[in-house]
């Protein structure tokens, strides 16, 4: 078969095949850390606790991206979170403050600082989330009778401490697996965390539905793996002209009229927009649990409508939030004016548009348009769980990977993965894993 002639292939390049040993290394430390409970919590103790989390919502969220480690209440219960809220902040910040446009503008040494930056505001976020946590878990159901101490000042400092290493440490595995192994070492901590729970959530829908339905499901699951994948790599190619410009080679021509093009990602905010509109969501539901509105219908209502993730008018409300989000994320991710300006100082020009002002709008308009059937592609994916819980009575902690942010972290991380790999085998002269063709000579 030609995929395991691909695999041989991937084991004959020693620096990749070195890559992946330690990528699959790093991630088994992480998963082992998932597994360990914190020191003064009995574990025996934490089933019911962790229950409470298969049906999904944010707890649900921070559960998967774990991969059970906040359910197990380990030293890993922060997971990774902290840094992709650091991230987050960091990356929005740089609109407004102009230290941090300085420091982006600096090229390799100002991205250090950034990380670092990045770094020191994680730690920041998990002196607060770590007590936080520690505080909530009596009242996510954690019973007293699992403190094996106590609830002392003694074990709060501890755990705090153990929760904050822990975290670093994760960090630290992110960092490592993207210098020394393969991939986006961040996101693959996180798709490791989603895919930790797939195989029980699946054997669960198999013992309690009929063999039949299963397939079915299966088959709308890869239809959605299929959409998502479009989603992800879906790109408007706008057309670039250079009236003249220099190749250099084994000799030295001219080139005149070069055509390239701009690629404009039709989904350029990820799953961004689903991250945030999934923490405002719990807005209304506490709105309408507050002591002056809790009493009358309408908190009654809010309480009702917005606790169910799978109901109705969380979901609609869910998919507007989507696209909202969406429009926003990707008007700070994707700067028309300065791609315009870079084009204007390379030469370079879309035919028919005058370069500089008129060009930043040309390309402002285009994202404004296929920022619109994107976003509401990325609505309908994340709202599609409670679609196949309604209408195929799934079950919910199954649904949860037919759609959402879950599934489409996992698809973009490996996407990008296999592209890595791809890449390291076409430089060897190989045919990669996204392109069929006939072996050529290896080079090894």
């Amino acid at each position: 078969m030609k995929f395991i002639e691909t695999l041989k292939n991937v084991w004959k390049i020693e620096e990749l095949r070195n890559r992946i040993m330690v990528t699959l290394g790093l991630l088994l430390v992480y998963r082992f850390g998932a597994q360990v409970v914190l020191p003064g919590i009995d574990a025996s103790r934490l089933a019911e606790f962790s229950g409470k989390f298969d049906a999904g919502g944010i707890g649900g969220l921070l559960n998967a991206f774990t991969g059970g480690a906040f359910a197990n209440a380990s030293v890993f219960a922060l997971g990774i979170m902290p840094y992709i809220s650091a991230s987050i902040v960091v990356q929005l910040m740089q609109i407004a403050v102009p230290y941090l446009q300085k420091l982006q503008k600096e090229g390799e040494s100002g991205r250090k600082k950034i990380n670092q930056i990045t770094r020191w505001l994680t730690i920041g976020i998990c002196l607060i989330q770590a007590p936080s946590y520690l505080f909530g878990l009596e009242a996510l159901g954690v019973p007293s009778a699992a403190f094996i101490l106590g609830k002392t000042p003694m074990f709060f400092v501890s755990s705090t401490i153990i929760l904050v290493t822990g975290c670093v440490f994760a960090m630290w595995l992110g960092e490592k697996i993207t210098d020394k192994g393969i991939g986006n070492g961040i996101s693959i901590l996180i798709m490791v965390g989603i895919i930790a729970t797939l195989p029980l959530s699946f054997a669960q829908e198999l013992a309690s539905s009929s063999l039949m339905l299963v397939l079915i499901e299966l088959v709308i699951w890869f239809v959605i793996i299929l959409l998502s994948v479009l989603l992800v790599m879906a790109v408007r190619k706008i057309p670039v002209q250079y009236a003249r410009r220099t190749a250099s080679g084994e000799y030295e021509k001219n080139i005149f009229g070069a055509r390239q093009f701009i690629p404009l990602k039709l989904n350029a905010s990820g799953v961004m927009p689903i991250i945030f509109a999934q923490a405002i969501m719990f807005v209304p539901s506490f709105l309408g649990g507050v002591s002056f509105m809790k009493e009358s219908s309408v908190g009654q209502w809010m309480q009702t409508s917005f606790s169910d993730i799978f109901g109705l008018w969380y979901n609609i409300t869910f998919a507007l939030l989507i696209i909202v989000f969406t429009y926003f994320y990707t008007a700070i991710t994707v700067p028309t004016n300065k791609m315009a300006d870079d084009l204007k100082r390379s030469g370079g020009f879309i035919p028919g548009i005058k370069p500089g002002g008129e060009t930043a709008e040309f390309l402002d308009r285009i994202m404004s348009q296929i920022t619109l059937p994107g976003s509401v592609f990325l609505a309908l994916i994340a709202i599609f769980p409670a679609i196949v819980v309604k209408f195929l009575g799934v079950q919910q902690g199954w649904a949860l990977f037919f759609g959402g942010t879950s599934l489409l972290i996992m698809v973009g991380v490996a996407i990008d993965t296999m592209q890595q790999i791809n890449s390291y085998l076409l430089n060897r002269h190989y045919d990669g894993l996204m392109k069929t063709g006939k072996n050529r000579k290896a080079v090894v």
